[in-house]
């Protein structure tokens, strides 16, 4: 049996080791195939297409396999629009909370699903699972300047603004970071 979250209009999945290899090998279209998906082609700015790629490899794939039991903290989660039965994007952890009690937060829409109110929606139900572990006392994100979006969607879920800095990419990236404290 599959683990899944529900919201009123979504429902979010943690992809296992299978489900990453099997993206990564044969792509989006087999995925959604054996998640008995509608097929829905993401749409995505390069930046969050080419994060996305390199998190599926470098990350996702190697993270999996090293913590089984805990994958939910080392995958993507797929945002699952109930009524069309179609992946929306994708959401994750950055691992099980540290030492501080923390772990970062993150997701991608596609683009032709924005502005509806589903990352909101994503953000708060994965944010209010992840707090139902005891070690987690601080959630971080960040966003890039220019997305006011994404930094409403982080303002809507609770997240306060803590500061700014630059990734060091091929192009900087400059980028606000967010935390959010448990209550």
């Amino acid at each position: 049996m599959m683990f899944e979250l529900h919201t009123p209009r979504l429902t979010l999945i943690p992809l296992n080791q299978a489900h990453l290899l099997v993206w990564h090998q044969s792509g989006r279209k087999d995925l959604e195939k054996i998640l008995n998906l509608q097929p829905n082609p993401w749409k995505l700015e390069l930046f969050y297409e080419q994060e996305t790629q390199q998190a599926l490899s470098n990350y996702w794939i190697p993270q999996t396999a090293k913590f089984p039991l805990d994958y939910y903290w080392y995958t993507s989660w797929e945002i699952i629009l109930k009524d069309s039965s179609c992946s929306v994007g994708g959401i994750g952890f950055a691992g099980l909370p540290d030492d501080e009690g923390a772990t970062e937060i993150g997701y991608a829409l596609d683009e032709k699903f924005r502005g509806k109110g589903i990352a909101t929606e994503a953000v708060q139900a994965l944010s209010d699972w992840a707090f139902q572990d005891p070690d987690l006392h601080k959630l971080r994100a960040e966003t890039p300047v220019d997305n006011v979006e994404s930094q409403r969607v982080l303002e809507k879920n609770n997240f306060q603004k803590t500061g700014y800095k630059t990734i060091a990419l091929e192009v900087p990236l400059q980028v606000f970071t967010w935390e959010r404290l448990r209550y």
